[in-house]
């Protein structure tokens, strides 16, 4: 049988982690790279091994030798390269947020339908061995029901004044930062395992740096040199840089969520508990191979990852051994894995892993909490 033939639209971070997972899988074959222009397409695809380098995404689209094509674009342009992918009638994997409101994410889930194609949004924690395991724990009853849920996602990449990308601008990241970026990730996990979608919330968001200073000169030109107050421009700041989030679900139960990109040493950390009627489940993706499992009546436990402690339906997602550390790679494997699995076999059935309407969910709850901050009041998600 012919491989599948993918194509990937950027190359910053993303791009590369996803040309890597797709040659793991063993029958996908990255033939295709589009940037902004055909300079950097060409030292790109040369640097990845790719065969052939586009300076426009319409481009690569076009191209007759690609099947599968992944949107790891700017946050600005995924609704318009998206609708460009369904367009062509060709699969589709994006990267998240799906676009820029819940208008233009509803359109493509409405798009993707029509057209027939396959289609996955890059929620890769869903995909830990770990979090597989938590959801078949809650969907075997052994938790009983859901009481409460509580966590957050801290990072200090932005903690300084000096510290600026294009996320901080809502031109091009969006009216929501921290919330958008990683507390979408924190709450596509959550729902994933409970299986519980957030109704409602109360939400209050704050702005560290009113103003940042944003370099005006691209940074690697002061390579080796300190920057003075001359090398910065002042540049207002209208999205957040942390929120508290409270919730309720559709089961009933209540939750809270810490978002910050302004806590010192904290590099990555998603973490969260899970209190159901049986027991607790506690989780942090930056020690992603141990869950704490917490008793009433008995003694505690942590499990380590390992496939033949855990559920049958999960081992598929843990590929070494029990004590061999398995972390953020796996993530976006174990989705690939999923998304060209379901395409090989012909897309039959409901797929079981992230799919554009999940994308729309997690705009909506972003939306809604935008509306609650502005309203300082409880506000019900519009999905």
């Amino acid at each position: 049988m012919q491989n599948i033939r993918a194509g990937i639209i950027g190359s910053g971070m993303m791009g590369p982690i996803h040309t890597e997972a797709l040659r793991r899988l063993g029958y996908v074959d990255v033939v295709a790279l589009a940037e902004a222009n055909p300079e950097l397409a060409k030292a790109k695809s040369q640097a990845l091994h790719i065969p052939k380098g586009y300076g426009d995404y319409r481009g690569l689209i076009a191209d007759p030798e690609v099947d599968v094509v992944h949107n790891c674009t700017p946050n600005a342009v995924h609704f318009e390269v998206s609708k460009a992918i369904i367009a062509a009638g060709k699969h589709v994997v994006s990267e998240k947020p799906l676009a820029s409101d819940s208008k233009q994410s509803s359109e493509l889930v409405s798009l993707a339908a029509k057209a027939g194609v396959v289609n996955a949004i890059h929620f890769n924690y869903r995909n830990y061995p770990l979090v597989q395991q938590m959801r078949a724990m809650v969907k075997a009853g052994e938790l009983g029901r859901l009481f409460l849920m509580h966590g957050s996602y801290l990072q200090d990449w932005l903690i300084l004044e000096t510290d600026y990308n294009w996320r901080v601008e809502p031109a091009a990241g969006g009216d929501s930062r921290a919330v958008a970026d990683i507390g979408s990730h924190w709450f596509d996990t959550v729902q994933f395992i409970t299986d519980d979608p957030v109704v409602e919330v109360m939400a209050d968001l704050t702005i560290v740096h009113k103003t940042r200073k944003k370099a005006k000169a691209a940074v690697e030109t002061f390579a080796g040199k300190t920057l003075t107050a001359d090398d910065y421009a002042d540049v207002p700041v209208a999205t957040e840089d942390g929120a508290h989030v409270l919730f309720h679900t559709k089961s009933g139960a209540t939750g809270s969520m810490l978002v910050s990109q302004v806590s010192a040493g904290r590099k990555n950390r998603l973490s969260f508990e899970l209190d159901y009627a049986k027991g607790a489940l506690e989780w942090n993706q930056e020690e992603p191979n141990t869950l704490w499992i917490g008793r009433r009546a008995t003694a505690n436990q942590s499990l380590i990852k390992d496939g033949s402690l855990m559920h049958p339906e999960v081992r598929p997602f843990a590929h070494y051994p029990g004590g061999h550390p398995e972390g953020y790679s796996e993530g976006p494997y174990n989705l690939f894995q999923n998304v060209y699995g379901y395409i090989k076999a012909g897309a039959k059935g409901r797929p079981t892993f992230s799919t554009f309407e999940d994308g729309h969910n997690e705009i909506a709850i972003c939306e809604a909490i935008l509306r609650s901050s502005r309203a300082r009041a409880w506000t019900p998600v519009a999905y």
